[in-house]
C-alpha cells in the first residue's frame, strides 16, 4: 500500500501551469521509456467521486421566517366581486375596412345577374392566375371574399337562401351575364374549385340546376323556336281556315264549267238559226 501511495505521488501532475509543462519536458527527455508511456494514461484516469450539488437542500429556518413574513399579501377587497354590479358589455366598434368591403360586394351583386358560390381549395398561385385568366375571358370574375364580410350582405339581399352555403373557405364567380356553360367548362379542369350553388336571374340553383341550364340554348335560339313554333301555328291555321273556301271555289267553277258544256250542247249556232229564218 505504502508502495503504491510513493508510486501516485511521483507520478501525479502539478496544478500550477508553468510546473506541469517543466514536469513533463523533465519526464519526456529524464523519464524512463515506460513512464513516457504511462503518462497520458495518467490524465485520463478519475480518482474520487465528482462533488454533486444538485441536491435538494432545506433552507436555513431564520431564511424561512424572514421570507414569510416579507411575502406580499394582496389587499382584500371591501366587497365581494359578485356583490359588485356587473359592468355592462361594451360597443363592439365597426371595422372601417370591413364595412369598405361590405360596399364592394353590394356594388358586385347588385351589377351580376350570375353569381355562384364554390368551395375553395389551397391552390398554387400560379393556378390560380391561370383560373381568373381563363375565366375573364367569358367576362366571369372571381371573388375571394370573408364569411364575416358575406353573411351580413347577404342575409340583406335577395340571396339570403345562399346562406347555408358560406361554412367554409368559398370564393364567388360573378358575371353581368348568365355564362353558366363557360364557368363549366373552366371548372371541369380545376378539381380544387367544386360548384355549390348560384343564383341565376334571380333563381336561386343547386349544382345539378346550373348544369340542367347550361345544357338550354341560348336567347337567341329560344327566341327563333318559339317564333318558329308560333308561326307554325298561325299558318296551320290560317290553311285550316282556307281550306273550306277554296274548296268551295272549286266545287263551283266545276259546276259552271258542267252547265257551260252541257248548255252549249242542246243550242243551236248563231248562224243556222238566223238563216233559217
Amino acid at each position: 500500500m505504502e508502495t503504491a501511495r510513493r508510486k501516485w505521488r511521483l507520478l501525479r501532475l502539478p496544478t500550477n501551469p508553468c510546473a506541469v509543462v517543466a514536469k513533463m519536458a523533465a519526464l519526456g527527455s529524464g523519464g524512463t521509456r515506460w513512464r513516457r508511456a504511462w503518462l497520458p494514461a495518467l490524465q485520463l484516469l478519475r480518482r474520487g467521486s465528482k462533488a454533486v450539488t444538485r441536491h435538494w437542500k432545506a433552507l436555513p429556518f431564520p431564511r424561512q421566517k424572514l421570507l414569510a413574513l416579507t411575502e406580499y399579501l394582496p389587499p382584500r377587497p371591501a366587497l365581494p366581486p359578485r356583490c359588485l354590479p356587473r359592468l355592462a358589455p361594451r360597443a363592439r366598434q365597426e371595422d372601417g375596412y370591413a364595412r369598405v368591403l361590405r360596399g364592394q360586394l353590394e356594388d358586385t351583386l347588385r351589377a351580376s345577374r350570375m353569381v355562384a358560390v364554390c368551395h375553395y381549395n389551397s391552390m398554387a398561385d400560379e393556378d390560380v392566375a391561370t383560373l381568373r385568366h381563363f375565366l375573364r375571358r367569358h367576362d366571369i370574375h372571381v371573388k375571394f371574399v370573408l364569411n364575416e364580410v358575406a353573411r351580413p350582405v347577404l342575409a340583406q339581399s335577395k340571396l339570403r337562401n345562399l346562406l347555408p352555403l358560406f361554412v367554409c373557405r368559398n370564393i364567388l364567380l360573378v358575371s353581368p351575364e348568365p355564362r353558366a356553360r363557360e364557368m363549366l367548362r373552366v371548372l371541369k379542369g380545376v378539381p380544387q374549385v367544386n360548384l355549390l350553388g348560384a343564383c341565376i336571374d334571380d333563381t336561386i340553383l343547386s349544382r345539378q340546376g346550373v348544369e340542367n341550364f347550361a345544357r338550354l340554348p341560348s336567347l337567341e335560339v329560344s327566341q327563333g323556336q318559339t317564333v318558329a313554333a308560333l308561326s307554325l301555328l298561325s299558318s296551320q291555321t290560317s290553311s285550316l281556315l282556307q281550306r273550306g273556301p277554296a274548296h268551295l271555289t272549286a266545287l263551283l267553277d266545276e259546276h259552271i264549267r258542267r252547265l257551260r258544256d252541257t248548255g252549249g250542247a242542246t243550242e243551236p249556232p248563231p248562224g243556222q238559226s238566223a238563216g233559217s229564218r
